[in-house]
């Protein structure tokens, strides 16, 4: 798996494992990939901002890649049956707390947020529950930048200022409509993460 920051070896063969596990499950590969590439470059471009580690990075990737095996089931609830998957497949080589933060992460990708109400997200300690709020809002938006499933964002660049994140998107197309309102549908847990409003900016690619 290709990455700025080389996994470990272990980290390596875990996320080997979880793409074989999306392989299993049928996973939508090209979107699949995508939202991983767009999640890990927001983490990447923000680290400043969230200080987390590269173990977080792994969770992500990890999380990125199972987000939409769910999809086995059917649509409905698919985020929740992703959770479920990963909390009881013998496939993933992760321990029980590493899971639930995998998991989480994933089921969080669409619809409720994180919430104390959720038992896999309460069973979590305080510093790994905020890890997998900032993680989800990442994928979240992620996500939503692939609505369509259509690859249409080549790359994205951030720019931080006191009150706003500038997401600027380069896009291999001359509009991404349905990817910008998908994306701010699903920022409400990015901006609370990092107490700043998310404004989007697309620049069609030039050929």
């Amino acid at each position: 798996m290709n990455q700025p920051y080389p996994a470990s070896a272990e980290q390596e063969l875990a996320l080997q494992a979880a793409l074989h596990l999306a392989q299993t499950c049928e996973y939508p590969a090209n979107h699949t990939h995508q939202v991983a590439r767009l999640a890990l470059r927001l983490f990447d471009q923000l680290q400043p901002l969230h200080q987390l580690t590269l173990t977080h990075r792994f969770w992500l990737h990890a999380a990125s890649l199972l987000h939409d095996i769910g999809w086995i089931e059917g649509q409905k609830a698919h985020h929740k049956t992703a959770l479920n998957i990963i909390l009881n497949t013998p496939l993933l080589p992760f321990g029980p707390n590493e899971r639930l933060i995998i998991g989480s992460i994933a089921r969080y990708h669409r619809k409720a947020l994180p919430s104390l109400e959720h038992d896999h997200f309460s069973a979590l300690l305080p510093e790994d529950q905020l890890a997998v709020r900032t993680l989800s809002a990442l994928l979240r938006v992620a996500d939503g930048l692939d609505r369509t499933h259509q690859n249409r964002v080549l790359d994205v660049r951030t720019n931080v200022t006191a009150h706003k994140i500038r997401l600027t998107c380069h896009i291999a197309v001359p509009s991404a409509p349905e990817e910008q309102a998908a994306t701010y549908e699903k920022a409400a847990l990015f901006e609370q993460v990092f107490q700043r409003q998310l404004l989007l900016i697309w620049k069609q690619h030039a050929a």
